[in-house]
């Protein structure tokens, strides 16, 4: 009981999203645009300032980027055997590889936790916007119609402002930079603020999915690469990654988060089955109520 309280509050916040979206019909893509390029970065600048760099940095990177390349094999040779073709298999792999890390990811951790454990997700998150706005582009362009090129890729990387915030945060540190803390703790208010505004974003993202008719294989496929292969392989991987427990704790939660929301704007630009990734969108979230607090349990 004790751990499905630590989900409980994340659901009690996409609710209220999801009922305010229901009844008020809020301009999403403002509220998005809002976090995205205001509040992630100063997140993004604050954890990267005040956690001492070391070579746990590059071993979460290194780590994420592997278990995202295992997830595409592992996921490209079930579509193989379940006959899946060019847009399916896409779709797939864009359900499978990327977790939800931002907006339940990290509060679970924190949650979970403690600061420490929530500093750690937010670079892990950090990680995983690169991945998918550079290997997500080019996987949505392939199940594409009208395929894209890395220039697009590139150009879409060079956007992600919370990258611009981790950059500085880094630089800052490595010169010994000094803000004074009172500038700190106003740079702190407004990056803790965007965890419960990205919270309720997916809570309106999610109210905004109509359930339709997919063929199950597809949906059961994304659901247990998701909820259930990707943490397999993450707990694998951590066995070999010279770090602290709590990275190897928090790694593996972030493996075991739902489908990431951001999966559905790829799906939406480049034509890349938008509705199945939405769909299990909604589908694994669900399942997470269980499988997380059943995470957290082992761990």
């Amino acid at each position: 009981m004790d751990l499905l309280l630590i989900v409980i509050p994340a659901f009690l916040i996409f609710a209220a999203g999801f009922i305010g979206q229901r009844l008020l019909k809020i301009d999403i893509k403002s509220i998005s645009t809002f976090s995205l390029y205001l509040l992630l970065p100063f997140l993004a600048f604050d954890t990267f300032y005040t956690n001492e760099l070391n070579a746990d940095y590059l071993y979460m990177f290194i780590f994420t980027v592997l278990l995202a390349v295992l997830l595409i094999g592992v996921t490209f040779l079930i579509g193989k055997i379940v006959k899946a073709d060019r847009p399916h298999m896409s779709a797939l792999q864009l359900g499978s590889v990327f977790p939800n890390s931002g907006n339940y990811g990290a509060p679970v951790a924190l949650f979970a936790f403690g600061s420490m454990g929530f500093d750690y997700a937010v670079i892990i998150m950090v990680i995983h916007a690169f991945i998918i706005n550079s290997l997500g582009i080019f996987i949505a362009s392939l199940g594409s119609s009208s395929p894209t090129g890395p220039k697009e890729a590139f150009i879409r990387l060079i956007r992600m402002p919370v990258l611009y915030g981790a950059i500085v945060g880094i630089l800052f540190q490595l010169f010994h930079i000094a803000i004074p803390p009172t500038i700190i703790d106003g740079i702190s208010m407004v990056g803790e603020a965007s965890i419960p505004v990205v919270m309720l974003i997916l809570g309106m993202q999610l109210a905004e999915i109509k359930p339709q008719k997919f063929n199950l294989k597809y949906v059961s496929t994304v659901s247990a690469l998701r909820m259930v292969i990707s943490p397999l392989l993450a707990v694998a991987l951590v066995q070999l990654m010279p770090v602290n427990e709590t990275i190897q704790h928090v790694f593996i939660l972030l493996a075991a988060m739902p489908v990431a929301a951001n999966t559905t704007i790829l799906a939406v630009q480049f034509d890349c089955k938008p509705e199945l990734i939405s769909f299990t969108t909604l589908v694994t979230t669900l399942l997470s109520l269980i499988t997380i607090p059943f995470v957290l349990y082992l761990l």
